[in-house]
């Protein structure tokens, strides 16, 4: 899953995108399938698919609630806290609560986080992808052509994938893009500028009014008005588009187009730290979210499983940590 990004390297000669570059050896993606419970794309058979597929609504319910409340909580303490440290830990810790708002908005586009349909795109558009700044519908569309064909040619994220490994130079100044604003007002125009599309210009101003809404309610919550540029709006531009991009690599970077996920998608070991910061609600078991894009994000480290006892998913296909997979996506 990736959350709209905007990813401009310097001109490439033809062809436009290099691919394949970090896809394993054929000697770490054995030819197991079918079996008895999975078929031969890795997709769960009928009876193993039907309790993966299930959608715990009212745990979601709790899901979304808990995570409001945490951010009203960062705001709440460092407001009484009052200090510039208060503040500079709010400012960072608001990456990983973006991260939260697009991995459940992402729940949401997929039909996944409630088992009914309207409460589904209600949450996702109002409470999820408009404070985050996305357009949930135009998402949901882009994101289905991600799944459709990864690699392909309508494949809408492929400049933010393609390339890998690159020069370590490289690599340096993407980060520094993201943690400098220069992606994120990339991907914050748009929303002033589709003001002069008239099909654009009621999803456009539903997110302005929802930052709105966000604005007053951190003023009148906090006392401060500067809060929501420097700490809500501040991160988004900064820290989340460092973290999604990070996510982002580590879910496709610099694999290719083919019917076999394991090599349009990466598995990287998860950690305590990693789900903390970029991959929550278990996004970091993203090839098996590809595999059947059906599975809920609660159910998908038992799905993956299930790929690994078959023998499909490999040591050798995974990478041990997120450190050891950045460090070979800079290596050319």
């Amino acid at each position: 899953m990736a959350a709209p990004t905007s990813d401009v390297e310097d001109p490439a000669p033809a062809p436009r995108f290099r691919t394949g570059g970090m896809v394993p050896s054929a000697w770490a993606l054995p030819d197991v399938l079918p079996t008895d419970r999975l078929s031969a794309t890795g997709m769960a058979r009928p009876a193993v698919r039907e309790p993966l597929r299930r959608i715990a609504s009212w745990r979601n319910v709790l899901t979304v609630a808990a995570l409001w409340v945490t951010i009203a909580a960062l705001f709440g303490v460092a407001s009484w806290l009052d200090h510039p440290l208060g503040y500079a830990s709010l400012f960072v810790l608001m990456g990983p609560m973006f991260a939260r708002l697009a991995i459940l908005g992402h729940e949401a586009a997929h039909r996944l986080l409630f088992r009914n349909k309207k409460a589904n795109d209600l949450v996702g558009r109002w409470l999820l992808d408009y404070p985050a700044f996305v357009p949930f519908d135009v998402y949901r569309r882009v994101h289905f052509a991600h799944h459709k064909d990864e690699f392909g040619p309508n494949e809408p994220d492929i400049p933010l994938y393609a390339g890998y490994p690159v020069p370590a130079a490289s690599w340096r100044r993407k980060l520094l893009r993201d943690a400098t604003g220069s992606s994120g007002w990339k991907n914050l125009k748009p929303l002033f500028t589709s003001w002069k599309s008239k099909p654009a210009r009621p999803v456009v101003a539903r997110i302005w009014a929802t930052q709105l809404v966000l604005w007053a309610v951190i003023w009148i919550g906090t006392g401060h008005g500067w809060l929501y540029p420097l700490c809500w709006l501040g991160p988004w531009l900064t820290v989340w588009r460092v973290l999604n991009r990070l996510r982002a690599i580590a879910e496709h970077g610099g694999m290719e187009r083919s019917k076999d996920r394991r090599r349009t998608t990466h598995h990287i070991r998860q950690s305590w730290a990693a789900r903390f910061w970029i991959v929550p609600y278990r996004t970091g078991w993203h090839l098996a979210h590809h595999t059947d894009m059906g599975v809920p994000w609660r159910n998908l480290p038992a799905y993956h499983q299930e790929l690994v006892d078959s023998g499909w998913v490999t040591e050798a296909y995974v990478y041990p940590s997120y450190w050891q997979f950045w460090k070979a996506c800079a290596s050319a």
